[in-house]
């Protein structure tokens, strides 16, 4: 337990240390954002903000769980593991729409192939790992299910689905940072529990990393954590619950991430099918944000349901 709040610390303060050096290099180099034309007025006035914030939270997130776990094959490094790659192809991203000088970035299917490579990966590691299996934890009914040849492909799709869902949810100031801080001490008090002590750490890790980022990504945002930011947590989130066989929990303290991505589709279906919009714009927290809820009223009470969810979480396991 003081290893956890002894890491907490340090990665909050690594990620604060860092502000003032990258935002003002970002600025420097003119990595700002772009944002999308379809978007809210009211985003305009954030042309220009940096981008590729996810660095800060990622390198401290390094840097301490280097300074802390040590085994390449632990838990935690393989969680750090999906960090870096899926937080590499946001980098990717990112990159380009900075080269285009519009929020156009690797293609649809450029980030779909990237991201299916990356979770056969992880996929494949679990099934064959002895500490993981072929098995899932149904919620609720706290019973083990095995998958057997279907728990790869099946995997393979959560893992792409979460880190997507996680990317829409990042279009407010510290709405992705706020809703993954919560969702990840979940995770870590889980894993604490349930003896996954090492894994406990690492979320205990980038909880304290985000909240130091938070500091610059709150309302209003000095920075954004951009793609590279949005699909490494994606990444971390799913790979953490997948370790602990608990890949359905996202469905439940992950909600916000579900209804977010659920109205993209909702949103896309209706309008090719009848030409008519179900929400004033998707993601739903731009139908909130339209229908006059201020950025920071969206964001909190994201933040509280995401609480309640975990709370349920809890009543599930």
């Amino acid at each position: 337990m003081i290893k956890i709040v002894y890491s907490i610390l340090v990665a909050f303060f690594i990620s604060i240390l860092q502000g003032p050096i990258i935002i003002p290099i970002l600025h420097k180099l003119k990595f700002g954002q772009n944002i999308r034309e379809e978007g809210p007025e009211s985003h305009r006035k954030k042309t220009g903000t940096p981008t590729m914030g996810g660095i800060i939270f990622i390198l401290s997130t390094i840097i301490t769980i280097l300074l802390v776990v040590r085994r390449a094959n632990d838990e935690a490094m393989v969680a750090l593991y999906a960090l870096i790659a899926f937080g590499f192809i946001g980098f990717l991203d990112d990159f380009l729409k900075i080269l285009h000088k519009k929020n156009l970035g690797l293609r649809a299917y450029q980030k779909l192939i990237l991201l299916t490579i990356v979770s056969c990966i992880f996929a494949y590691y679990a099934a064959t790992n002895a500490n993981i299996g072929t098995s899932i934890i149904i919620p609720f009914l706290r019973k083990s299910v095995n998958l057997g040849w279907f728990y790869v492909p099946f995997i393979v799709f959560y893992l792409v689905a979460v880190t997507n869902a996680v990317n829409l949810t990042d279009g407010l100031d510290g709405l992705a940072s706020s809703v993954t801080i919560i969702v990840i001490t979940f995770f870590a008090m889980v894993s604490f529990g349930t003896g996954h002590t090492t894994l406990a750490i690492f979320c205990a890790i980038l909880a304290g990393a985000l909240l130091g980022f938070l500091r610059y990504n709150a309302f209003p945002a000095q920075i954004f954590m951009g793609d590279t930011g949005s699909l490494a947590l994606g990444g971390a989130v799913a790979v953490v619950a997948l370790i602990l066989k608990l890949p359905l929990m996202i469905l439940i303290v992950g909600g916000i991430y579900v209804i977010e991505a659920a109205s993209v589709v909702i949103q896309v279906t209706s309008f090719k099918l009848t030409g008519k919009r179900v929400f004033k714009m998707s993601p739903i927290h731009h139908h909130f944000e339209l229908s006059g809820w201020h950025e920071t009223k969206v964001v909190s009470v994201f933040a509280i349901t995401t609480i309640i969810l975990c709370l349920i979480g809890f009543l599930a396991l």
